[in-house]
């Protein structure tokens, strides 16, 4: 099972946005996915339950079980495992963080967000695992996009070369239980949707290949001394 972890000490980001499209994006992809809820506020839980259909499965769960949860998922043969984590609270996304096999840091074109930003980046960097930074609620020009880039960048941060806009279609969808290329499939939303996903995939992937051969270093350096 891979797990992505959405971070961001900063609310109103689109955390819950994300994690909904991208769980359905990967049901749509053949896959068993999976929302665990971290979040007090419970928007993607709240999100399944306005919803029709019955897939992708969401839990609403307590940070102390998300390991044991996140077990019985795999074993159940769930094969990608989203984790919403809150804003604000750095314990439970420390958590998030070490279950993840990549982080995705959702964040706004503008100061006070990448002020938070750095504080994740940062959190991140201390478990060392692989994340990148992707810009949301873009607008459809300005200087702040450039600007953030910039600043993403000289942070030595990877940048998603994604941007999720200020579209209609991602409220809209929240609204019923649906994600953006739900409700507007041949929209611009639903294409950055997919786009945001084969990037994820391919960097989950290059993750998981990378944890592998580094465990398997492990044995080996460890079966040459005994």
């Amino acid at each position: 099972m891979k797990t992505l972890a959405i971070i961001s000490q900063k609310g109103g980001v689109g955390k819950t946005t994300l994690a909904t499209a991208l769980a359905v994006a990967a049901e749509r992809d053949g896959k068993n996915a999976a929302i665990f809820d971290l979040d007090p506020q419970a928007s993607a839980t709240f999100w399944k339950d306005t919803r029709p259909a019955e897939s992708p499965a969401v839990a609403a769960i307590p940070p102390a079980r998300l390991g044991h949860v996140m077990q019985a998922a795999a074993e159940s043969g769930c094969d990608f495992a989203i984790i919403d984590a809150p804003p604000f609270a750095k314990d439970i996304a420390f958590e998030a963080a070490q279950a993840a096999d990549f982080i995705l840091i959702p964040t706004k074109p503008a100061v006070l967000d990448v002020m938070a930003m750095t504080k994740t980046l940062e959190l991140v960097r201390h478990y060392v695992k692989p994340s990148a930074v992707v810009l949301t609620f873009c607008p459809t020009q300005g200087r702040e996009l450039a600007d953030t880039e910039a600043a993403i960048t000289q942070l030595g941060a990877t940048l998603a070369p994604v941007r999720i806009h200020n579209r209609i279609a991602y409220s809209r969808a929240q609204q019923t239980g649906q994600t953006a290329q739900e409700f507007e499939p041949d929209g611009k939303a639903a294409e950055e949707i997919q786009s945001l996903y084969k990037f994820v995939f391919i960097h989950l992937n290059t993750s998981t290949q990378s944890a592998a051969h580094d465990q398997a270093q492990i044995h080996k350096r460890t079966a040459s001394r005994s």
